[in-house]
């Protein structure tokens, strides 16, 4: 399974990312809100795995509005909450299941695997085959991209670097999160060729560079 984790604390997220590694799952370890919330709406997570505490906001308005706006997303709360009024609010609240620290690898691990059989064959939120930007289509299951009947030869990275800002246009995607989600090692003078690369390929005009921060494509030129 693809998991996204979210803890602050960096002993016990290295411990977790580790044991769910060891699990065969994927794991994109975050570590705030605002990134949280970024990825997710992206979509493409089997479950997540979340702490309450965390240093940027509010972790029960995050649950809240991840079981609003994803409903059919396994939810795995992970919190030293241990009142039972946390708990119930909790649950209420969006969670599929609570689990008070500190807990045992192998409990957490069952706790996962019911909370996504429970929803299996639903958890994933339906999302396109083929995503446009003007006169750009990219189709996700054959990793092609065309401007109308011609097809634009991308290298999988490219293609990789390019969804991911489609998927998320009018936003601002960081430089690390571009190199994390890349499907081979990279670092920032890649990213800078890769960049400069598809511009070259797909045109001017719909990458535009956020000094000092990464990129964005605009759904209007």
């Amino acid at each position: 399974m693809r998991i996204c984790l979210l803890e602050d604390d960096l002993e016990l997220g290295r411990s977790l990312q580790a044991l769910l590694q060891n699990a065969d799952h994927e794991v994109m370890w975050l570590r705030r809100i605002a990134d949280a919330r970024l990825w997710i709406a992206e979509g493409g997570f089997d479950a997540v795995v979340m702490d309450l505490g965390l240093p940027d906001g509010d972790g029960m308005e995050l649950l809240r509005a991840l079981r609003r706006n994803h409903r059919k997303l396994p939810l795995l709360v992970i919190t030293a909450r241990d009142a039972i009024e946390d708990r119930l609010d909790g649950l209420d609240g969006g969670a599929d299941d609570y689990l008070v620290k500190p807990f045992a690898g192998s409990e957490l691990l069952a706790r996962l695997r019911a909370v996504v059989r429970r929803t299996q064959g639903d958890s994933s939120e339906a999302q396109p085959a083929e995503w446009q930007l003007r006169d750009l289509v990219l189709d996700e299951p054959r990793m092609e991209v065309r401007r109308g009947p011609e097809r634009v030869p991308l290298s999988r990275t490219e293609f990789t670097i390019l969804l991911t800002l489609i998927k998320l246009p009018d936003r601002v995607v960081t430089r690390r999160q571009l190199e994390n989600r890349a499907p081979c090692q990279m670092d920032g003078r890649s990213l800078d060729v890769h960049i400069s690369n598809l511009r070259r390929k797909i045109g001017e005009g719909y990458i535009r560079t956020v000094r000092g921060v990464g990129y964005l494509v605009e759904r209007e030129a």
